[in-house]
C-alpha cells in the first residue's frame, strides 16, 4: 500500500479498463442485441453481460500481482529473501501476496460495482453481495496465479498467463450463453472457474437464487485453498533454506 501510494495510477488504469467494456456494452451492443434467456428468465442484455464483466474485472485485478509482480518480486529482485530473514515464514508471504491481490481485485470490483448501479445494471438488491463473491473470486484465481507463477522460470513464460485468461474471458458465458456453443465445448465451459464466478454474479445482480449457487461459490472455495497449499509447498521448496 505505501508503494501504491506514489503509483496510484497504476491501480487507476486497471480499474477503468473493465468500465470500458460496460460502456460498450451500454452504448453499443445493447441497442443491436435483444433480451437473452438466463435461468429460465429473460434478461435485458445489460443485465447480462454487465455482471459478468464484473467478475472478469476481479479476475484480472487478482492475477495482475500474482503473476507479473510476484515473478519479477521471487526471481529477478529476490525480496522474499529479505522477508524471510524475518520471523515471518513462506505461509505468511504466500497469504500476504494473496491478501493483496485480493484487496486490488475487490477494489476493482467495487469501483464497477459502482458505475453498475449508477447506469442501472443492477436488477435487485441481491447485487449487494456481488461484492464479497467478488472477493472470493479473486482469492480463487489470485490463489491460482500465484501457483502458477511459482513454477515460471522466465518472462517469456508470462505469456501464457495471457493464452489462458483470453479465452477465459471470451468463452465463459461472458458475452452470451454457453447454449450457443457445440455440447462438448459447453460441457468443457461449464466447469472452468471464471464460468462459475459469471453465473454467481449474474444470478446475484438478477435476483435468482438457487442452491446450485452454493456449490458454485464451494467450487471457487475449494479452488483457493488447493493453489494456496501449492503456494506454500513451492515457495518452502524454492525459498526456505
Amino acid at each position: 500500500m505505501a508503494i501504491y501510494r506514489r503509483g496510484w495510477y497504476f491501480v487507476l488504469a486497471g480499474a477503468i479498463e473493465p468500465l470500458f467494456y460496460l460502456a460498450s456494452v451500454g452504448v453499443g451492443l445493447s441497442h443491436l442485441v435483444g433480451p437473452v434467456e438466463f435461468a429460465g428468465r429473460r434478461l435485458a442484455y445489460t443485465l447480462f453481460a454487465a455482471p459478468a464483466l464484473l467478475a472478469v474485472a476481479a479476475m484480472n485485478g487478482a492475477l495482475v500481482d500474482t503473476t507479473y509482480n510476484v515473478f519479477h518480486r521471487l526471481k529477478v529482485a529476490k525480496s522474499y529473501e529479505a522477508v524471510l530473514a524475518t520471523p515471518l515464514s513462506t505461509g505468511d508471504v504466500a497469504l500476504g501476496e494473496i491478501g493483496w491481490s485480493v484487496l486490488r481485485g475487490t477494489l476493482y470490483s467495487a469501483c464497477f460495482l459502482a458505475v453498475m448501479a449508477g447506469f442501472g445494471y443492477v436488477g435487485s438488491w441481491w447485487a449487494l453481495c456481488c461484492l464479497p463473491v467478488a472477493s472470493l473470486v479473486a482469492t480463487a484465481f489470485a490463489s491460482a496465479g500465484m501457483a502458477a507463477t511459482s513454477y515460471l522460470r522466465s518472462w517469456a513464460d508470462l505469456d501464457n498467463v495471457a493464452f489462458l485468461t483470453v479465452p477465459l474471458f471470451l468463452f465463459s458465458g461472458t458475452f452470451y450463453p454457453i447454449g450457443v456453443y457445440p455440447l462438448w465445448l459447453a460441457d468443457v465451459v461449464g466447469v472452468s472457474p471464471l464460468y462459475q464466478a459469471v453465473v454467481l454474479e449474474r444470478s446475484l445482480d438478477a435476483g435468482i437464487l438457487s442452491p446450485v449457487l452454493a456449490a458454485r461459490a464451494g467450487y471457487l472455495a475449494v479452488m483457493s485453498l488447493a493453489c494456496l497449499a501449492v503456494v506454500a509447498r513451492r515457495l518452502r521448496r524454492t525459498l526456505a533454506p
